[in-house]
């Protein structure tokens, strides 16, 4: 057979190669390569149809897609058969070459794959045999990289460190770390030795862990190394707390923690000590020799904290752990503060085989706090907590009583006259006066509790978990040590205090909510003669400023257009149309934030200053009624007046005055009197309302049911509308009572041509009720609250 024309060209390659005719699928060229792979003889291969080669029956598949001409370039992995029958794993790669303008060849490229499937083989049965080697090991192993990632570990390592399934069958290193760092008795030394050992890939390391349960394992750590260089670590750990168990083991433990700079013994299943370490003698003065034999009872256990140290005992074989601070004594008698952390070793079956103690001198430490205390948190006249320490004090008396459900009270003290003092005998005297008072307050509270100097003055005392009748009680204690004479250089004279009470909850659930509230009713105490104790009330709110303050505020208000009117809708029950609104007085003192009207206004009527508000009010309220109707807006604007506005000479005539200069139909506006206007000076009032009526006024009774005048008036005076309080409206249609008010009131109405209209309406039963009993209107926050007249006409008027 005549040579291919690339037979020399593909004879030079170190590929296997076959040349296949597209169309018959024979092989018409093959080089050396191909030959040796089949082990054939030279040129044996030319003419035979390249489906002989083939083993599995897709590989016929695999020619016939080819012949079908699916695709030009394949790349695919086979079995081919040798000359002697044996299998060779092969890569093929198919390639259609175009020749001529009409000619074309298959180049076949084959690799043999032999030698790679073997070492891969070879590799899977490598690492099934490491995997076996691994957990077929006594100790647990651990496999990280060099940046820490756990590349691998055993069930024995994950059974040693107790790690919970969740953390098993999902992959999370950090996870892992951090529930090992929580096993661990001392988690930031045992982080800093892990940090020392990353930072030295070639170290080999042997360590013994102590774990919060009481088990202690021994860790080795070697490099891993891969073509002479380190690729990660090793770490292998093994249960070595039943080795601690005998005195051998012990000794050897004992070369580990000679170097400790802890204080560390170790006793027996008694406790008995049995061994200590060079860093115990520094520190306690006492040698090995002095403690054999002793117990931590004998060792920790002082006239002052015997109690405390059988309760750590006791914690220490209940949870196998105890750590925290404990004040104790040198050789020398010297007291020193040490931390300390016990563990106790157990056996398999729970009992103890050991007890092992670490502590630190925590001294210098304590001092150095406690002076930072005294500069930050101490007031520095009397040695009282101040202000910043009394927070935190009262921000863990919440937390306390918030979480156990429970109480505690405090005393806002303010010495009576002080300000004499510091100006007759000067501020070195009544500083010294000051630390007098101190002594004396800290007589009248327990230990538990905390007396504080919030500045000049002003004391503060915290009692833990005290109800009302533990306030009153160390109320009562303070005033008598205070009422006991003071001397000083000579002089004697006596000094009272003023004292406000707060209870937490009741009165706050912040520290300024209790110091506000108290402070009120200390001020309270002041305002009523000084020298005694007051529990705060809610209606105390108003003692943030003395009644003369807080007229005075209002003016201020009046002066500097601080007040404002809110507008809430009255709505006509049987077909829900807004018929008017009601205009109630609103405001925000720079100082007070917003006041309620229940505070100012009656200490407004009090001090008169209800008249020029009054009036304001009156004013506003046309003014707006006139632009809504000057606007289209059909709108009955309801005000409400004081008895002392009415009773003004010029009452009658200021309203016209208004309703002139504002161009304003007189029935747009409503005026709210009470009964208590109406019938104290009967004849005054019939005047004034047959007048107002004349103008073509409206007059309305608020807070209709809730006097207690006869009702003669409603016939004599020209009423168009009566007001049912809301203090009937709230509990219907539940409270029989009520129902009957509601209902006989509204017959009333009705029986004399008056309408009816019902406040502080606020559920649809409510309304249903009312509906139902034939009330003409409504208001309340089920239809809307009162809101700016911008907001009203926003929402309804557009």
């Amino acid at each position: 057979m005549k040579a291919h024309p690339w037979q020399s060209m593909i004879e030079g390659l170190l590929e296997a190669i076959i040349l296949v005719d597209p169309i018959q699928l024979r092989i018409v060229a093959a080089n050396q390569a191909i030959h040796q792979l089949l082990q054939v003889g030279s040129s044996s291969l030319l003419g035979k149809g390249v489906i002989e080669l083939a083993v599995a029956p897709e590989d016929v598949f695999f020619w016939e897609d080819v012949a079908a001409g699916l695709s030009e370039n394949i790349h695919s992995e086979t079995m081919l058969k040798r000359a002697d029958g044996s299998i060779v794993q092969v890569e093929r790669r198919v390639t259609l070459i175009r020749t001529g303008v009409d000619s074309s060849v298959y180049v076949v490229a084959i690799n043999d794959h032999s030698n790679q499937r073997r070492v891969e083989n070879e590799l899977e049965k490598l690492i099934a045999e490491l995997r076996a080697t691994l957990e077929s090991t006594a100790d647990g192993i651990l496999v990280t990289d060099l940046d820490g990632a756990i590349r691998s570990y055993n069930h024995l390592f994950a059974e040693l460190w107790g790690l919970p399934d969740e953390l098993l069958t999902q992959r999370d290193d950090g996870a892992i770390y951090a529930w090992m760092d929580a096993c661990m008795h001392d988690a930031s030394q045992y982080e800093e030795r892990l940090g020392t050992i990353s930072r030295s890939p070639l170290m080999e390391a042997t360590d013994v862990l102590t774990l919060r349960s009481g088990k202690t394992l021994e860790r080795v750590t070697l490099p891993q190394y891969a073509r002479g260089r380190p690729i990660g670590r090793v770490y292998s750990y093994r249960d070595i707390t039943q080795r601690l168990a005998d005195e051998a083991r012990l000794r050897l433990a004992a070369k580990v923690f000679e170097s400790s700079t802890d204080a560390i013994f170790i006793t027996d299943a008694e406790q008995k000590i049995v061994t200590t370490n060079p860093s115990f003698e520094r520190l306690s003065s006492y040698t090995e020799q002095e403690m054999l034999g002793k117990t931590p009872r004998d060792f920790f256990s002082e006239e002052g904290n015997a109690v405390q140290v059988e309760n750590l005992l006791k914690e220490l074989d209940n949870l196998g752990f105890w750590e925290g601070e404990l004040w104790n004594r040198r050789k020398n008698g010297h007291a020193y503060l040490c931390m300390i952390s016990l563990v106790k070793v157990q056996d398999e079956f729970g009992a103890a085989l050991n007890y092992i103690g670490f502590f630190k001198d925590r001294t210098e430490t304590h001092t150095a706090k406690q002076r930072i205390e005294e500069l930050a948190f101490l007031d520095v006249l009397t040695g009282l907590p101040n202000r910043l320490l009394l927070e935190e004090r009262i921000r863990q008396a919440i937390t306390i009583s918030s979480r156990n459900n429970s109480t505690f009270s405090l005393l806002f003290l303010d010495l009576d006259h002080f300000k004499q003092i510091n100006d007759s005998l000067g501020h070195p005297f009544g500083d010294r006066v000051l630390q007098q008072v101190t002594e004396r307050l800290k007589k009248c509270i327990r230990q538990v509790d905390t007396a504080a100097r919030l500045g000049g003055d002003e004391f503060v005392l915290l009692l833990h978990e005290a109800n009302g009748e533990g306030a009153e009680i160390c109320a009562r204690r303070v005033l008598e040590e205070l009422s006991a004479p003071f001397s000083l250089d000579g002089m004697h004279f006596t000094v009272t205090a003023s004292i406000g009470i707060a209870l937490y909850p009741e009165d706050g659930i912040s520290m300024a909510d209790l110091i506000k509230n108290a402070d009120s009713a200390m001020y309270h105490v002041k305002e009523r003669g000084r020298s005694d104790f007051r529990f705060y009330q809610r209606q105390m709110n108003i003692g943030l400023l003395s009644r003369m303050k807080l007229d005075h505020a209002m003016r201020q208000a009046l002066e500097h257009q601080r007040f404002r009117l809110h507008y809430q809708p009255q709505v006509e029950l049987a077909t829900g149309k807004m018929l008017g609104v009601e205009a109630l007085l609103r405001w925000t003192d720079k100082d007070l934030g917003e006041v309620s009207p229940v505070q100012f206004i009656p200490v407004a009527e009090e001090s008169g200053v209800i008249v020029p508000i009054g009036n304001w009010v009156m004013q506003t309220a046309i003014k707006q009624a006139a632009l809504w109707n000057r606007d289209g807006k059909s709108m009955r604007v309801a005000i409400n007046v004081s008895a002392l506005q009415f009773q003004q000479a010029n009452f009658v005539d200021s309203i016209a005055a208004a309703l002139h200069e504002h161009a304003l139909q007189p029935h747009c506006i409503e005026l709210e009197l009470t009964e208590s206007i109406l019938i104290k000076d009967v004849e005054d009032a019939l005047k004034k309302l047959e007048s107002l009526a004349a103008l073509g006024v409206k007059l309305a009774i608020d807070d209709f049911g809730t006097g207690y005048s006869s009702l003669s008036y409603l016939k004599r005076f020209p009423i168009y509308k009566l007001k049912i309080d809301r203090s009937f409206v709230g509990d219907l249609p539940v409270d029989e009572s009520d129902v009957a008010i509601v209902t006989a009131i509204i017959h009333l109405a009705h029986a004399l041509k008056l309408r009816v209209i019902a406040e502080g309406v606020e559920t649809d039963r409510q309304r249903e009720f009312l509906q139902q009993r034939q009330c003409d209107e409504m208001q309340g926050y089920l239809f809307s609250q009162a809101m700016s007249a911008d907001e009203l006409e926003q929402r309804y008027l557009r």
